[in-house]
């Protein structure tokens, strides 16, 4: 019998590795992969895009807020992955009836450090494990050193349109905004009234905002156009770029601000990227 915790503190017993899985979050489940688990994976949603070939060869069962509890149960899983912010409480309690749900909370890089680890021992993987965490830590500390001397920039992370939302504090991406010296102007900003109430469950973390206000918030010199869950356009980037005095407006790959996982890794090579374009 092993017993182990999730990051919500909710505690697991199991009498042996669980081998079937179905991961219910993207970066997860390629962080599965990365790990070497493909042939346990047996379920993912339709936003699991990375790798490419899982789309034809595992059982799609959903998306990340709405799944399919009859394709799941025919799956019969030994334990399904979630995430608090990328699943809903509905959906992991449904779950539950099935087999056990295994939630990860990511907020900062050590989180993401945990939940390696945590799923190295889950899947008996804690070699592979260890080589992500080591991996990740290596390029993290080799981002710090180039990222060192680069002067601090005000910045706006622009999520939706229709109405717009940005990343605001308390988030995964405000954390790797920081890690770039980029000071997030909506790092503690209020939610309240009309206009937000549809985003009250995600505790301010992703508020909505009036691209009027935007100077007055902060003025950023940096508006930054994620490419998911959005598809922006140049339209939004004039139509924001009128709102700030002197801003740049720079479209940028979501997948490297809101992936944890493996794919950190990538995300620093990327920053350096991004940085020297700046």
């Amino acid at each position: 019998m092993t017993v182990l915790t999730d990051q919500l503190g909710t505690e697991h017993r199991f009498e042996t590795t669980p081998k079937r899985i179905i991961s219910l979050v993207p970066s997860q489940t390629e962080l599965l992969y990365d790990m070497g688990l493909e042939e346990s994976i047996v379920g993912i949603t339709k936003f699991c895009v990375h790798p490419f070939h899982f789309k034809s060869t595992k059982t799609i069962v959903g998306g990340t807020k709405q799944v399919k509890i009859d394709k799941i149960k025919a799956l019969n899983p030994d334990i399904i992955i979630a995430n608090k912010e990328e699943n809903t409480l509905e959906i992991v309690e449904s779950l539950k009836e099935i087999c056990p749900v295994w939630v990860t909370d990511i907020i900062t890089l050590d989180d993401n450090l945990q939940m390696i680890e945590d799923f190295g021992k889950l899947f008996n993987k804690r070699t592979s494990a260890q080589k992500w965490i080591d991996k990740t830590k290596f390029a993290l500390e080799d981002f710090k050193n180039f990222i060192r001397d680069k002067e601090p920039k005000k910045v706006a992370y622009f999520i939706w349109a229709n109405p717009y939302m940005v990343a605001g504090g308390n988030t995964f991406i405000n954390e790797l905004l920081k890690l770039n010296k980029f000071e997030n102007i909506y790092d503690n900003h209020p939610t309240r009234g009309k206009a937000e109430q549809s985003v009250a469950k995600y505790e301010g973390r992703y508020p909505e905002i009036v691209i009027q206000k935007m100077r007055i918030q902060g003025d950023p010199d940096l508006v930054l156009l994620s490419s998911e869950p959005y598809p922006f356009k140049d339209e939004h980037a004039f139509e924001l770029g009128r709102h700030t005095h002197h801003a740049i407006t720079v479209f940028v790959d979501g997948e490297m601000f809101s992936w944890y996982g493996s794919r950190l890794v990538k995300a620093f090579e990327y920053f350096k990227q991004l940085q020297n374009r700046l």
